[in-house]
């Protein structure tokens, strides 16, 4: 008799940052976060670590009402542009418009990162990683960018991937989720607050 592999021990290990300020379907912000893990965990892969949910300001500042954030850690099967397209697919089941860069939204759900891979290549990501925050607002990649180049930035999903993913080294600037969110400005960390 064969053994059927275990999900937790198969496929690459996702980490997947989820976000949202508005109103969908589903419910008010977390609400929809809520929901979106729980259909993540049944489309994507196993899910083998979830954050609290988390109160952060809009970014950037004036783009909104407060956001509802968490992350989560999955083994997934799926391709990293499988994986993307099915976030993408998610988003749209929460009526998700792409309308303004960094505007209001029902949910954003971006992947982190897809193991240790770095796309599309890292030429290629490093144009991203050193984008100017004015071409940031107005430029978006034709193609995945992995990891994603804006993560060492952000405390909204640095804090909740500490909770999943504290020990993942970025691939490429060879630090720990820890130490990536440990560098960022005490007053921003403390603005991501446990809802």
């Amino acid at each position: 008799m064969s053994q059927v592999a275990d999900p937790a021990e198969t496929g690459v290990i996702a980490l997947i940052a989820l976000g949202s300020n508005g109103v969908s379907p589903w419910g008010d912000a977390a609400e929809t976060v809520q929901k979106a893990m729980v259909i993540l965990s049944k489309k994507v892969g196993h899910l083998a670590g979830e954050s609290p949910l988390y109160a952060t300001p809009a970014f950037p500042a004036g783009a909104g009402p407060d956001f509802v954030n968490a992350a989560i850690r999955v083994t997934t099967a799926l391709s990293a542009a499988d994986l993307l397209t099915a976030l993408h697919a998610v988003e749209a089941e929460a009526a998700r418009e792409r309308t303004v860069r960094w505007g209001q939204r029902t949910l954003d759900l971006d992947l982190i990162a897809y193991g240790d891979a770095v796309a599309p290549d890292l030429v290629g990501y490093d144009h991203w990683r050193g984008l100017p925050v004015d071409l940031q607002m107005k430029e978006t990649p034709d193609q995945l960018i992995l990891p994603h180049p804006r993560l060492q930035d952000r405390s909204f999903v640095l804090v909740p991937l500490a909770d999943v993913a504290p020990d993942w080294v970025h691939p490429v600037l060879g630090q720990s989720v820890m130490q990536m969110r440990d560098a960022r400005p005490s007053a921003e960390i403390a603005s991501v607050r446990l809802l």
